[in-house]
């Protein structure tokens, strides 16, 4: 007996395994386990040599660990994934949304091929297909209702501060306009717009005929139901909208059925099917989020990308802005998202988006539109002007949606809560100055890790980006991730690793696993309040990164107390950070749908990897935030930091190898690369107006900051000794831009070709020059030419432009460039165009006032291409998408 109990002794001294100066003697032993755990005020000593004897026993085995979590992850992003494939199949009942018609309205309006604003594509040839379903629609339709159709052919001007700001002048575009009301008819409407219209030599099928065929088939759907609806709805065809948004300016300014809209819905694309995301509402106006929310059957939408959005992080509007801006009407704004790396290419065509992909955003839509035409609340909706909303869909099942002052409310009590729970460690005065410096600390440690996260890794991306090799994820998106991903995780856990191995060489596991978790505790309430005080409603994410881990630590410290870092432990705490987890990894991959496409076509200044890695680091730091205790929970962390830094290092020189090429022209995933090629003539004529030199050849611009790095070995001529010189002395270096983004493309070619001559050249002729009772001299032109042409000018020194015939009088200066930029457009049997300018000079200068450009863009038709151009275009590889077109260039000085 003896020797069984000095065996059972020996095996409890070796299972305790305390330190030889801890020994107490076998009744104080026992009589300590009789002991309750230790009330959590009393907390744990800061720093135990050897970590004490029951935490030095249940560390976490490294393999353990690493295999849970990594098992964890593989779920998450499983769950994500699931989430964005939930589209619908087409409904059988003859009453609901049918998507095999709207399919055939897409389908036959893309067989009319590209349809550029001015073109008889556009203008005539889809217009009458329009009005042919129109009409077909309108003699099935129930006596209930009465349906108006208007065609509308607006002129005018408006300034915009898009893009730096510029002026936009537009002359006899088109617009198709249908009412739906009832019988008696109606004073308010809810307005539905899409475009038909398609940017050049791309036939538009998400962007946007497919929204077009939806309306259609929506139309059909309500005007067949008996049941007649309270208010009007128009629905508004219109047909310039990539003109930068001139036909909603036509129809909310001009048309006679505008000033009975009182709210409405945008149909939009920045990508190819898949579903339609709410990227903005209002403004103001919580009512209408709540009518989404309660008719929408499929709701996908969230304040965070209506802020980011709204932020001018991406470079696009919409028509939102217009009817938001100029008619002061609140509406929502809704676009497809998914595949963005062919939006605005030939490869967006009808044959790529799903029928369920189209029969999910028909059913959405129809059922807003229907709870809106019976809302009582449209015929008020200035009452219910009530502050903005925050909004989220829960993974794509159902939204969530309260006003922000609520939120505003919300988020200081859970900011609150944590600060009492922080608060509570401090209560002991001998405890509060141990417990604040190892805190801040530890807060240093982890920020001292974000920083050399953030700089190693930005680092490798722009060694990358300078040797060429930028883009390599762009087919193949997990590059990024084995690239910048493994990366920033090692390093993160490799700082750390060394804080443990130094700093808290004697220090209590469990204390060190406590301190790791308050420090993300201490940064996310921080955000929190910080977010909230400055108005941004995305701030609740930040909320829920307190609200849920407070949770977790309720369940989990008696566990992690008495036992340790136990697998009952850690199960909990994942499964209580289960939802920060999943919505944060949700909301990253939406941006990631957007953003990662977008890199493709953002121009030649912007270094995507570094973009990538930047974002790459911050959703690492983001998702490990509250990870990162088990860092300090484990045995090692060795295999884990090799086994990362292996996969990145790989990748690494896989990637610098050119293992990796950026572009694809897998026909059934295409990645192309965007390129624009210009043939064109410029002339540039001296203050007498002669012709001072003059210059043809085709330029070229690639989107993406690539260049032509990967084209030169297809076409050898094409690199950098043709690189475009600047004309420092000319609005926008000389360059006939169809927009004002030169900035973002300061690299391009120049290779000289042949002088154009379109058959329908450009006219341009100064009418008149006024002295101006004001002091002032008024220059009046006349301008005639094709559909699409673009005016610079920049005043001299010692002139001002003080006045103009555009905008709205002002002239609105790119705040960017310093020049003056106005986009034309014009329709079918346009007239020529006037304008006139007025300029304040404080002396006559023998250099003149004001430098004036003139550039032309031919779109479609027999001007549109050449010989040298089209030859040119033959020699591209065919993972390149080149769009080419026709301009010519003409400056003077007055």
């Amino acid at each position: 007996m003896e020797r069984s109990s000095a065996a059972v002794g020996a095996v409890r001294r070796l299972r305790t395994q305390q330190p030889p100066q801890q020994h107490q003697s076998q009744q104080l032993q026992k009589s300590r386990r009789r002991r309750p755990p230790p009330k959590e005020e009393e907390g744990w000593d800061w720093k135990k040599v050897g970590g004490g004897s029951s935490a030095r026993l249940l560390l976490l085995p490294e393999s353990r660990a690493v295999l849970v979590l990594l098992l964890y992850l593989l779920g998450l992003r499983g769950l994500v994934h699931v989430s964005f494939q939930q589209l619908v199949q087409p409904a059988r009942d003859p009453k609901e949304f049918n998507a095999p018609r709207a399919r055939m309205y897409l389908e036959n309006i893309t067989a009319i091929g590209p349809r550029a604003v001015g073109s008889p594509e556009n203008e005539i040839f889809t217009v009458n297909y329009l009005l042919e379903q129109i009409k077909a629609i309108e003699l099935k339709s129930s006596h209930a209702h009465k349906i108006s159709v208007d065609i509308q052919r607006p002129t005018g001007t408006f300034s915009i501060d898009f893009l730096g700001g510029f002026t936009s002048y537009y002359d006899n575009i088109t617009n198709v306009v249908v009412k739906l009301e009832p019988r008696s008819g109606a004073e308010h409407a809810v307005l539905s717009n899409c475009h038909f219209d398609s940017v050049p030599n791309t036939i538009g099928a998400s962007d946007d005929a497919v929204s077009c065929s939806v309306m259609l088939e929506i139309l059909h759907t309500l005007s067949k139901s008996s049941e007649p609806l309270q208010h009007a709805v128009i629905f508004l065809f219109n047909g310039a909208e990539e003109n930068l948004l001139q036909a909603s300016h036509g129809f909310i300014t001009q048309h006679r059925w505008a000033k009975s809209v009182r709210a409405f819905i945008n149909l939009e694309a920045a990508g190819v099917g898949g579903k339609e995301l709410v990227f903005q509402t209002g403004p103001e106006n919580p009512w209408l989020v709540q009518a989404y929310i309660s008719a929408a059957k499929h709701p996908f939408g969230c304040i965070v990308a209506q802020e980011v959005f709204q932020s001018g992080v991406i470079p696009a509007e919409t028509d939102f802005r217009i009817y938001r801006d100029f008619g002061n009407v609140p509406g929502i704004d809704l676009a497809f998202i998914e595949n963005g790396y062919i939006y605005h290419t030939k490869y967006d065509t009808a044959d790529r988006i799903l029928t369920d992909s189209i029969q999910r955003a028909g059913d959405n839509i129809l059922g807003v539109l229907k709870y809106l035409a019976k809302s009582d609340k449209l015929a008020r909706s200035h009452e219910y002007q009530h502050g903005n909303v925050v909004f989220f869909d829960v993974f794509g099942v159902f939204v969530l949606a309260y006003p922000a002052r609520v939120g505003t409310i919300m988020n200081y009590v859970i900011t609150a809560v944590a600060v009492l729970y922080l608060g509570r460690k401090t209560l002991q005065p001998s405890k509060k100055v141990i417990y604040l410096k190892e805190l801040a600390i530890a807060f240093g440690f982890t920020v001292l890790s974000w920083f050399a996260t953030l700089v190693g890794i930005l680092i490798v991306a722009t060694f990358i980006s300078l040797i060429g090799r930028s883009l390599s994820w762009y087919t193949h998106f997990y590059v990024s991730i084995f690239l910048y991903g493994t990366a920033a995780l090692a390093k993160l856990i490799f700082v750390h690793t060394l804080a443990k191995t130094f700093y808290y060489k004697h220090a209590n596991q469990q204390f060190l696993g406590e301190v790791f978790f308050d420090v993300p505790l201490v940064f996310w309430s921080i955000t929190l309040a910080l977010l909230t005080y400055l108005g941004v409603s995305s701030a609740f994410i930040s909320a829920i990164w307190v609200a849920f881990p407070l949770l977790t630590k309720l369940f989990t410290y008696k566990e992690l107390k008495e036992k340790g870092a136990t697998m009952k432990f850690i199960s909990i705490y994942l499964l209580g950070m289960f939802i920060p987890h999943l919505y944060l990894l949700y909301l990253n991959w939406i941006i990631f749908e957007m953003f990662v496409p977008i890199m493709g076509r953002s121009g030649s200044e912007i270094p995507p990897d570094i973009v990538m890695a930047a974002f790459i680091v911050l959703v690492c730091i983001l998702l490990s935030s509250y990870l990162l205790k088990f860092v300090y929970l484990a045995r090692s962390t060795t295999m884990t930091t090799i086994t990362l830094t292996t996969i990145s290092a790989i990748t690494f020189i896989l990637v610098c190898g050119g293992i990796f090429f950026p572009y694809s022209s897998d026909f059934a995933n295409p990645r192309p690369k965007r390129v624009f090629l210009q043939h064109l003539s410029r002339r540039f004529h001296s203050l007498d107006g002669h012709l001072e030199k003059s210059d043809s050849g085709i330029w070229i611009n690639g989107l993406d900051y690539g260049g032509m790095y990967h084209v030169t070995p297809h076409i050898p001529e094409l690199n950098d000794s043709i690189r475009t010189k600047c004309e420092e002395e000319s609005p926008l270096c000389g360059l006939p831009w169809i927009l004002p983004v030169d900035y973002l493309f300061r690299k391009n070619w120049y290779l000289p070709a042949p002088a154009v001559t379109p058959k329908q050249p450009v006219r341009f002729q100064l009418l008149s020059k006024e002295q101006m009772p004001w002091d002032s001299t008024r220059l009046t032109f006349e301008v005639s030419g094709p559909s699409h042409m673009s005016l610079y000018l920049r005043s001299h020194p010692g002139a001002t432009l003080s006045k103009w015939s555009l905008g709205h009088g002002t002239p609105v200066v790119n705040a960017i460039d310093g020049d003056y930029f106005v986009y034309y457009s014009h329709g079918l049997k346009a007239l020529p165009w006037h304008f006139w300018i007025e300029l304040k000079a404080s002396e006559e200068s023998p250099k003149g006032m004001v430098t004036l450009a003139l550039g032309t863009h031919y779109f479609f038709g027999e001007d549109q291409t050449s010989p040298q151009l089209h030859a040119l275009l033959d020699r591209f590889p065919n993972w390149t998408f080149p769009s080419a077109w026709v301009s010519t260039y003409d400056q003077y000085i007055f």
